[in-house]
């Protein structure tokens, strides 16, 4: 099949698909988190056994990232894309069919690296079709459209949760991943014109690896954007538990809780394009790691303050969102930029480094609930905070992005 020429890249099509595959991940996530402590009910588990269908997903997604990033420098995007899309599909199939909990886990770890290859993929079409210049301003508007997933994703999740039960999560992003199959093989022509040979190679996936890992400027960038996903990762693996469990928060209601808060994520997003126009990114980012700081302390001051209300998880989830809405974009953009022959590298790296975070917050939520909402509140002063210095120490002086 002939494909769209390379000037076609710019075209709304290419930025409609690549939001598509960036939305696969809040998708994975956000759809079913309504339905973890019926699972937690229906496989009569402890929270951190279900909790592992959150922890090793970004283990998966994490880890296939150091693959599928070389895989995709030297094969191209569109094969490592389209078998990727594949998996996903499979993994959906088999966590609807799950008659135990250990299947459903497997399969959640199998779905993460079919989901890992279309925002990897995605990630580096944004550095093959647009210049580092104009790449967070891409991401950035494409953050937008993708906030529209964790907005609505619960929402739905939970009207399926009651009305066909959490079966039904799988089958909506089964149905959801073919439809990005057929629209890729249609759609996205192939965007890496300059295959790296040697990517896969050991020789040259080490050289790469360390020609990346030794950048101070990807570093700048890639540390604060993992503390900061972990933070709304903190979010997506314990809001459930705590609204529900602890606050009483009925299951069906759940889905507009957690999309309240979300929303805050398309509030930065949008803060993060007018930023960009005016100021370089890390003078954005260390605006953006501000904000997180701000969030964390709200949040803890106001538990020990005993304001304990589902407004203030909604309050702080939306503040920690619209502090993620602006430095995702920026951290995304920046790690990836100066290295255009290892584009799929980068984005592997810091993806992985992203859901190697995720995995520890992930777990802690999981081991330190308690039926309080001091766990959950400590941990996010903590990461705030930890982000707020990141930048600093990182990038202690602000330089042109």
């Amino acid at each position: 099949m002939s494909q769209p020429p390379l000037s076609q890249f710019a075209h709304a099509p290419i930025l409609v698909l690549i939001t598509a595959m960036l939305m696969m991940q809040p998708l994975s996530t956000d759809l079913y988190l309504a339905s973890l402590p019926t699972l937690v009910t229906d496989f009569g588990v402890p929270v951190a056994t279900v909790q592992l269908t959150l922890s090793l997903f970004v283990v998966g997604f994490g880890g296939a990232q150091l693959i599928v990033g070389p895989l995709s420098d030297r094969f191209g995007r569109r094969p490592v894309l389209l078998g990727g899309l594949g998996i996903y599909l499979l993994a959906s199939i088999l966590c609807g069919l799950s008659r135990s909990i250990e299947l459903l886990i497997a399969a959640r770890f199998l779905q993460a690296l079919g989901c890992c290859a279309a925002v990897m993929v995605a990630r580096a079409i944004v550095r093959d079709a647009y210049a580092p210049e104009h790449s967070a301003r891409v991401i950035a508007r494409a953050s937008t459209w993708i906030s529209l997933a964790p907005i609505f994703g619960p929402i739905l999740g939970s009207y399926l949760q009651v009305s066909f039960g959490w079966r039904a999560a799988f089958i909506a992003l089964g149905i959801f991943s073919t439809l990005l199959f057929l629209a890729c093989v249609l759609r996205l022509p192939e965007t890496n014109e300059h295959k790296n040979p040697e990517a896969t190679r050991l020789s040259g996936l080490m050289e790469n690896y360390r020609l990346v890992l030794g950048s101070r400027e990807f570093w700048t960038y890639a540390f604060p954007g993992a503390i900061s996903y972990s933070s709304i990762f903190m979010f997506i693996s314990g809001s459930s538990f705590v609204l529900i469990r602890v606050l009483d928060v009925p299951t069906q209601w759940f889905g507009y809780c957690f999309a309240m808060g979300v929303s805050g994520y398309m509030t930065g997003t949008l803060i993060c394009r007018r930023l960009l126009k005016t100021l370089s990114s890390k003078d954005a980012l260390r605006i953006g790691t501000a904000c997180s700081l701000g969030a964390g302390v709200f949040y803890l001051l106001a538990i020990i303050g005993g304001l304990w209300h589902w407004s203030t998880v909604v309050c702080a989830m939306f503040l920690t969102m619209v502090a993620h809405g602006i430095n995702f974009p920026v951290t995304q953009s920046g790690a990836i930029a100066p290295f255009p022959r290892q584009a799929g590298t980068a984005a592997g790296l810091m993806g992985a480094l992203l859901m190697a975070c995720a995995f520890v917050i992930g777990t802690i939520v999981g081991a330190t609930h308690n039926g309080t909402l001091y766990p959950l509140a400590i941990i996010a002063c903590t990461l705030g905070a930890l982000n707020f210095m990141a930048v600093r120490w990182i990038a202690p002086h602000s330089a042109p992005a």
